[in-house]
């Protein structure tokens, strides 16, 4: 077995939690389960890791092997990596019988033929999710296996959820790559990003709780209240069962998807006094906004309820996830969609 092979083994198998190693190993497939049963997994990992580096090398494991390990750990741990959501367009209606081999050629065939020095691994799940795992190189050097993108693809949907590497660079061949193989036209990004890839596939695929709540109930009447403040106590009550109302209306009673980043354009033209002559020219106003947060939405959701903003809250931050079909493309008055990959 290669050096280099042996020693990404090894690191992969370093990152998993120890009492979790066996486990993967065995989702992995790779070792059998007599050899399995020779590894101590209650020792240090560091000696965990040495022992399957050495049933790896009795099986003459090679760089197939251990990228389908990293796939597997990548998807139980999608957390540790940022994920992109984009969206692809066809110019018509037609619908296309997806052939998962006939994809897999063609997004092959696309990005060897930009790129030589280049690894791609894919592996399937129940959720008819397509895993790609890229590992990039240039034409002078091999593909560094230490910085891979993660593409998961669900076929017959428009969907795509990217983990890009440090090498950005390389963005745009992924991006013709799966534009090509899918036989769509061009593909958006739709500004949405989280390190939880299950809360951004709830977003898009609408899989997220929006049940309301048919029953309120009544505050706790309080007690010994001057006679001079129940009018002001009582307002303060149907404001806030106001506010809570209006939330669930607008945000539901469920929890929310863990976004954890959104950005959107806006252009809209200024107003003012004709009379006051500020701007000479009728130019729009343009700006850029982002969001960030652990949990966006949550925090959204909380704004009101705790008198940081008014209820409801304004359509530009409740639309978030309902906007997120029309790759994220908010607009005040005139929208001015994401940067976009073309296929040509």
């Amino acid at each position: 077995m290669d050096e280099i092979v042996a020693e990404y083994i090894r690191r992969t198998v370093l990152k998993i939690p120890r009492d979790e190693i066996k486990t993967v190993l065995q989702k992995w497939g790779f070792l059998s389960e007599v050899q399995l049963q020779t590894i101590n997994f209650c020792q240090i990992k560091e000696n965990i890791s040495q022992d399957v580096v050495q049933l790896c090398e009795e099986n003459s494991a090679g760089i197939k092997q251990a990228a389908v390990l990293d796939i597997i750990y990548n998807h139980i741990y999608s957390n540790k990596r940022v994920w992109s959501v984009y969206q692809m367009n066809k110019t018509g209606e037609e619908m296309d019988f997806f052939d998962l081999t006939d994809f897999k050629k063609k997004f092959k065939r696309r990005l060897q033929s930009a790129l030589t020095n280049v690894t791609i691994n894919f592996r399937e799940y129940e959720d008819n999710a397509i895993w790609i795992r890229i590992a990039w190189g240039t034409p002078y050097t091999k593909p560094n296996q230490y910085k891979t993108s993660y593409v998961v693809y669900h076929s017959q949907t428009p969907y795509v959820f990217i983990s890009v590497s440090v090498l950005k660079s390389n963005l745009p061949l992924l991006c013709q790559a799966l534009v090509a193989a899918s036989n769509y036209h061009d593909i958006h990004e739709m500004e949405l990003r989280s390190h939880s890839l299950n809360s951004l596939k709830d977003i898009v695929f609408k899989r997220y709780s929006q049940n309301f709540q048919s029953y309120y109930p009544r505050p706790i009447q309080e007690r010994n209240v001057a006679p001079e403040n129940s009018r002001i106590n009582q307002e303060n009550r149907n404001e806030k069962e106001r506010i809570q109302r209006v939330n669930l209306e607008v945000f539901g009673d469920g929890p929310q998807p863990k976004l954890e980043f959104a950005r959107y354009k806006l252009e809209t033209m200024f107003k003012s006094d004709p009379q006051m002559n500020v701007l000479n020219k009728k130019e729009p106003f343009r700006c850029l906004v982002k969001f960030s947060s652990p949990h966006l939405l949550e925090s959204l959701k909380s704004l009101a309820p705790v008198g940081m903003a008014d209820a409801p809250l304004s359509p530009l931050l409740t639309c978030i996830p309902h906007k997120a079909r029309n790759y994220f493309k908010i607009k005040e008055k005139k929208g001015v969609s994401p940067r976009s990959f073309v296929s040509p």
